[in-house]
């Protein structure tokens, strides 16, 4: 496997775990004065333009479910990605 393969397998799984983060921060309150606020927007920021597609997807084949299956699927397709990136 070459460096940027490697590279790219690492950048991969640094994003699923920044998904990961955004699930589990979203079930807290985050006050907009708190200065990890600022954090906390800057994951929604680098995660939405991922997410967005796959949410309003599921969200027209079932429009009343209150979960939000969208960090789900985009870490199983990013597994699948880094998978592929390391050969396996």
């Amino acid at each position: 496997m070459g460096s940027l393969t490697m590279l790219l397998a690492q950048a991969v799984q640094i994003y699923i775990i920044i998904i990961i983060i955004r699930a589990v921060l979203s079930w807290f309150q985050i006050s907009p004065s708190s200065e990890f606020f600022k954090v906390y927007l800057f994951i929604i920021q680098i995660t939405e333009p991922v997410m967005r597609p796959i949410r309003d997807f599921l969200h027209r084949i079932f429009p009343a479910s209150p979960v939000d299956f969208s960090p789900i699927i985009v870490i199983m397709v990013l597994n699948v990605l880094k998978n592929i990136l390391m050969g396996i």
